[in-house]
């Protein structure tokens, strides 16, 4: 009986959005999916069951770096953060990807368009990265404060509508955005999973970003939590597609027209996972125009996957 032929791919595994290993994003990369099938890359993605997993393959165009599709342990995302920001500090590391210098601005073909990736260097070394959103920002449906409430296992008075009230806004992936009084009402929170596919997919999302406005660390200071226990992940520490959208969304209720935000994000904390994410956002006669988040990571393992054929 002659034995099964087996395969070995590489990876890298990460943590994003922190100096700290183990805290922070986990992430697997997988620096060269070529041969592998959207069936193998769910799997794979399942097996190491983080909240994503990136598989890295040659551009349709040459002009651009790369060709990066993105899963969750159940589905693939057309669009995330820290899956970019991770996979574009692996790359830059890596010195050359599939024949070429990946330079210090990398760009990602994705379901949901091209994503800019600039590097982030400290004392001459790759430290973390910066993503460019692929979408402007677009605001969608809103959800009764009762309803939103419900899916987050709170009291409505939790809540705070005097911005916005629960509001589905995108930058590449939607999420509902939810602004809580205080630290205590974000601690407390916990997601009904049987109340999201009902009162969240009707309105054009799968997950909610929950936040709170953190005034005492100065000026743009947010902590937030994200569940999308749809996708399996109950709770995410840090998500630069969620942070992304929140601050597109929150420059364009600024009346201000003209500027560039800046956000210092906190994410992380109750899952003893610490991370920081920090975005920017231009805004030019009263559109927000670019959405940019970024951070640190931290290199954790290396190794092989042995795939059966």
């Amino acid at each position: 009986m002659s034995a099964v032929p087996t395969r070995e791919i590489a990876y890298v595994t990460l943590d994003v959005f922190t100096t700290q290993r183990f805290g922070g994003n986990p992430l697997a990369v997988i620096t060269d999916a070529r041969g592998l099938d959207t069936a193998a890359m769910q799997m794979i993605a399942r097996e190491f069951n983080y909240s994503e997993t990136t598989f890295v393959l040659p551009p349709c165009d040459g002009a651009n770096t790369a060709a990066v599709r993105i899963f969750t342990p159940r589905a693939e995302l057309p669009f995330a953060g820290h899956p970019n920001v991770g996979t574009g500090f692996v790359l830059a590391g890596m010195g050359r990807l599939f024949g070429r210098a990946p330079g210090e601005v990398l760009r990602f073909e994705e379901k949901a368009g091209l994503v800019p990736v600039r590097i982030l260097r400290a004392g001459g070394r790759v430290a973390g990265a910066e993503l460019t959103a692929p979408e402007r920002l677009s605001r969608g449906r809103t959800l009764a404060v009762e309803s939103a409430a419900a899916c987050l296992g709170l009291p409505p008075s939790a809540i705070v509508t005097s911005s916005h009230r629960p509001e589905v806004a995108s930058v590449g992936l939607a999420f509902l955005c939810v602004e809580l009084a205080d630290r205590a009402a974000l601690a407390l929170a916990a997601p009904r999973a049987e109340l999201f596919a009902r009162e969240l997919l009707p309105i054009g999302t799968d997950a909610i970003m929950l936040y709170m406005r953190d005034g005492g660390r100065g000026p743009g200071a947010l902590r937030a939590r994200v569940f999308a226990p749809l996708h399996g992940v109950t709770e995410d520490p840090a998500t630069g597609s969620a942070g992304a959208a929140l601050a597109a969304l929150l420059t364009d209720l600024d009346p201000a027209a003209e500027g560039e935000w800046r956000y210092d994000i906190i994410q992380g904390e109750e899952m003893g996972r610490p991370s920081r994410l920090e975005a920017a956002v231009q805004k030019r006669n009263g559109t927000v125009t670019e959405t940019r988040i970024g951070g640190a990571c931290a290199p954790v393992m290396r190794g092989t996957l042995t795939l059966d054929g």
